[in-house]
């Protein structure tokens, strides 16, 4: 698997994410930028470990993403982080992001890879990001493929 065409297909899944009336339009990056536009997604830091099959038949990916939303209003900001960290609905990453798996018998993010799974959210809070302070949490994303491409 190439680490980089999964960080950008992963922040193309994202884009699907439909924010309330009123809330500007989600920005995603699949890599940490210089500054955001929030509401901003981005994948940062991954972890991979090697050879979970012989022959280098499959490696695990492990993507930690953030998201940040502007604090100009602590409440709708975290309403607004809120729908994004939900387990379904419009709103939602997780749903967003798990719908790049493809049909059964698909490869996942346009065939780079076999499977993936959104698995937790944490670090929900304050971030500063470039000198800007946002309401923000991470996602912890696993992705399976072979090892070999």
């Amino acid at each position: 698997m190439q680490p980089s065409l999964i960080r950008e297909a992963i922040a193309d899944a994202a884009r699907a994410v439909v924010l309330p009336a009123g809330t500007a339009k989600l920005t995603t990056t699949g890599y940490v930028p210089d500054a955001v536009t929030a509401p901003h997604f981005f994948v940062a830091e991954y972890e991979q470990v090697y050879d979970r099959a012989m022959a280098r038949g499959l490696d695990e990916l492990t993507f930690t993403s953030r998201v940040l939303v502007s604090r100009a209003d602590d409440r709708s900001a975290q309403r607004i982080l809120d729908d994004m960290l939900a387990g379904s609905g419009p709103a939602s990453l997780k749903q967003a992001i798990e719908a790049a798996r493809g049909a059964p018998g698909e490869y996942a993010l346009g065939g780079l890879a076999h499977d993936l799974h959104v698995m937790r959210v944490q670090g929900y809070r304050w971030y500063e990001h470039n000198g800007a302070t946002f309401v923000g949490a991470e996602l912890a994303i696993k992705v399976i493929g072979e090892g070999s491409s």
